[in-house]
């Protein structure tokens, strides 16, 4: 028995590491939103607005996909995989 757990002691860690990355990640989501939502004028009329020309529809459409695309790479390489090493390691014990 303590052969299966010192063998399945590098799939916890990388478990644990993961399940950190995501709540990382997902901590990166909730400031970008924060500063999108409390500084959205700022960010339209210095960056958006003066030095690349967008309208603030263009800025909103980037800011927006952009958290989109964020969440999905966080959940596709952080949460399913954690899921998944948890799910093997609960089925070998």
């Amino acid at each position: 028995m303590t052969e299966s757990k010192h063998a399945n002691e590098p799939f916890d860690t990388i478990a644990r590491i993961l399940l950190r990355c995501f709540v990382l990640g997902y901590a990166l989501l909730l400031l970008w939103f924060a500063v999108y939502l409390c500084g959205g004028e700022l960010l339209y009329g210095r960056l958006g607005g003066k030095l690349f020309g967008l309208t603030q529809h263009e800025v909103d459409a980037i800011n927006y996909c952009g958290m989109a695309v964020v969440k999905g790479l966080v959940l596709l390489f952080f949460l399913i995989p954690y899921v998944a090493i948890r799910l093997v390691l609960r089925k070998s014990t």
